[in-house]
């Protein structure tokens, strides 16, 4: 019992660790913290689009800069580096407008609650939230169907 009992603050305080961890990866910043290539790609990428908020993040040691936007109702979150290259968009689409084999994957796993289309350089992938016995989870699919995490 007292193995089970440390044992649960051990795994509690490595999750906290984690968590702290990863939030401290991305921090809300505003665009004048935006370095001058960032900001005149954001100008160009975001015309018509209304401006959510903006992000440093850090992914696999590289600084990154999210934007937030919205077009036409619609979500879409472009990732940029730090020399101004789009480096991805995510952008919410209806389940109806993903390829045939994309929606047959992502409903075998459960209610699909919302789907965004991934794009980074010339590969497209689809990342959803579905419930299956009331637990969500994530998934992402290839173009193909196939399951990526």
């Amino acid at each position: 019992m007292i193995l089970g009992l440390i044992h649960k603050r051990t795994l509690v305080g490595a999750m906290l660790v984690l968590a702290t961890t990863t939030l401290a990866a991305e921090a809300r910043i505003r665009a004048k913290d935006l370095p001058p290539a960032v900001r005149k790609a954001v100008q160009d990428a975001t015309r018509g689009a209304t401006i959510k908020g903006y992000a440093r993040e850090v992914e696999g040691g590289k600084t990154m800069f999210e934007v937030e936007t919205s077009v036409n109702g619609h979500s879409r979150d472009l990732l940029f580096d730090a020399s101004g290259t789009l480096v991805q968009i995510e952008e919410a689409i209806r389940l109806d407008a993903v390829p045939a084999a994309v929606r047959t994957a992502l409903r075998a796993r459960g209610h699909v609650r919302n789907v965004e289309q991934v794009t980074r350089g010339n590969t497209i992938s689809y990342e959803a939230t579905v419930e299956h016995n009331g637990k969500r989870s994530e998934i992402a699919v290839a173009a193909d169907g196939t399951r990526l995490k």
